[in-house]
C-alpha cells in the first residue's frame, strides 16, 4: 500500500524485522519492498565504519545523531544501489507484506505544540463558542510536554482510556470516554543532540531535525475538559500517541520547500523567531479516514495542507530550547492539530461537533459519528508529491478494559 510515496526520491529510514531478517534493524523502503541496512552493507561495505555500526541497532538513535554528511552520503549509497532493485540479494531485501515495521525511536521527550491558527480558533469555537486566539499564540508557539512510553508505532491498538469527566447532567463520573478523538499532525525527529543552557538558532535547526514523521496525539476530549483547569491535559491525552513507522528526511523534501504562511503584521517577533530562510516550510498534502468496522473502504473526512500551519517545525525548535532546555536524539517535537479554513479540513472531530459531526459510510450506508467507536480504524496519510509520501499512520479502537 502507498508504493507510489516511496519512490527512490525518498529513502526513508525506520527498522524492520522479517521471517528471513529476524532481528530488527534500520532499513529503508522502496516501492513495496524492505531493504535491510545491515546486509546491504555486507555486500557494499562503501560507507564508513561508524555509519555500518549503527544499521544493526534496534532503534535509529545511533544513526540518527551522525553528522548531516553521513546521513546524506548514507542516503547517496542507498540510491545507487537500488536502480536495479531486483539484482541485490535476497538477503539484502524482503516484500512488505512479509515484513514487520516497529517503532523507529527509543523516545526521549515528546512535545506537542499549537501551530496551527485554524485549529484553535475551530477548537474554541466548539469548546467556548469563541473563536478567538489565546494571547500568547501570535507571539509564539505554545505547547505542553506529552508522555513518551505510551508512544506507539503505525497499527498497534488503541484502547479506550477510563478517566474522570462530567456527564450530561454536570455531574463528574468515572468511566470510559466517550469522547474520543483523533488529532493528525506532524512531528519532527531530533536526530543531533543540542547542549544545556544553549539555545538552538533557528537558522540551524535544520541540523538538529533528522527527519519527520506522521502523528497522531489520541485524545479523550471529555477527560481533557475537566482536567485541563488549572494545568494541562493528563489523562485526556497520554493514554497513546501513534506514529508512522518511516522516517522522511529533509534532503527528500528539499525540492517541495515553500514560504511559511503570513503571519500577523503588527507583531514584532523576538531575533531567535526571526527565521531567514525565505522557504522555512513544505507543501505537503494531509488525509484523514475513518473506516468503521465491517466497512469494507474508508471515509475520507479530512484534508488539509501542512504549509497552512501559522508556526514552522523550525520554529519549534527555537522555541524548545530557547529557555536553555536541550534536545535529545529521539525526541519528538510535534505541530499540534493541522486544519485548513475550507470545508473539511478539520484535522480532528472535535472541531466537526460543532458542525454537526461527520459521516462515514458503511457499506452504501452513511452513519453520522461525533466521536470514535469501538471498532474505527483511522488512517493519517501525507504525500508531498515527486514520489515522496510518508506512508500510513494507523490505529483501531478497542473496547476499554
Amino acid at each position: 500500500m502507498y508504493s507510489h510515496h516511496f519512490s527512490i526520491n525518498n529513502i526513508p529510514f525506520g527498522i524492520a524485522s522479517s521471517s528471513s531478517h529476524a532481528h530488527k534493524s534500520v532499513a529503508t523502503r522502496l516501492e513495496d519492498t524492505v531493504i535491510f541496512l545491515d546486509e546491504l552493507a555486507r555486500q557494499y561495505p562503501e560507507l564508513s565504519k561508524e555509519t555500518i555500526t549503527t544499521f544493526s541497532n534496534e532503534t535509529l538513535n545511533p544513526f540518527a545523531a551522525l553528522p548531516k554528511s553521513e546521513h546524506r552520503a548514507t542516503r547517496k549509497w542507498i540510491q545507487s544501489h537500488l536502480i536495479n532493485l531486483t539484482s541485490l540479494p535476497l538477503s539484502t531485501r524482503s516484500p512488505l507484506s512479509e515484513s514487520t515495521l516497529h517503532l523507529p525511536f527509543a523516545i526521549g521527550d515528546f512535545t506537542d505544540f499549537s501551530c496551527s491558527r485554524e485549529h484553535v480558533l475551530n477548537a474554541g469555537e466548539a469548546v467556548f463558542q469563541k473563536r478567538v486566539l489565546p494571547t500568547g499564540f501570535e507571539y509564539f508557539p505554545v505547547g505542553y510536554h506529552g508522555r513518551t512510553s505510551t508512544v506507539v508505532s503505525s497499527e498497534a491498538p488503541i484502547v479506550r482510556p477510563r478517566g474522570q469527566y462530567r456527564d450530561a447532567t454536570g455531574s463528574v463520573v468515572f468511566g470510559p470516554t466517550k469522547r474520543l478523538d483523533y488529532e493528525l499532525e506532524i512531528a519532527s525527529v531530533i536526530g543531533k543532540a543540542s547542549v544545556l543552557g544553549e539555545p538552538v538558532k533557528i537558522e540551524e535547526a535544520d541540523e538538529y531535525i533528522f527527519g519527520l514523521v506522521l502523528l497522531n496525539d489520541w485524545s479523550a476530549r471529555d477527560i481533557q475538559g475537566l482536567e485541563m483547569t488549572p494545568l494541562g491535559p493528563l489523562h485526556g491525552k497520554s493514554f497513546a500517541t501513534t506514529i508512522s513507522p518511516w522516517v522522511i528526511t529533509l534532503d527528500a523534501l528539499e525540492p517541495l520547500k515553500i514560504p511559511a504562511a503570513p503571519r500577523t503584521a503588527e507583531i514584532v517577533l523576538p531575533p531567535y523567531l526571526q527565521d531567514p530562510d525565505p522557504a522555512p516550510t513544505f507543501e505537503i498534502e494531509l488525509k484523514a479516514e475513518i473506516q468503521p468496522k465491517g466497512a469494507a473502504e474508508p471515509t475520507v473526512i479530512c484534508t488539509s495542507k501542512f504549509s497552512s500551519v501559522y508556526w514552522t517545525l523550525r520554529d519549534l525548535v527555537a522555541q524548545q530550547t530557547i529557555n536553555g532546555c536541550f534536545l535529545r536524539t529521539g525526541d519528538l517535537l510535534a505541530t499540534g492539530t493541522i486544519s485548513g479554513d475550507v470545508a473539511g479540513s478539520n484535522g480532528c472531530l472535535l472541531e466537526m461537533v460543532a458542525k454537526g459531526g461527520v459521516e462515514v459510510n458503511i457499506n452504501g450506508k452513511n452513519e453520522r459519528r461525533m466521536f470514535l467507536d469501538d471498532g474505527d480504524t483511522v488512517r493519517l496519510t501525507a504525500y508531498a508529491g515527486q514520489g515522496v509520501g510518508f506512508g500510513g499512520c494507523v490505529g483501531t479502537i478497542l473496547p476499554a478494559k
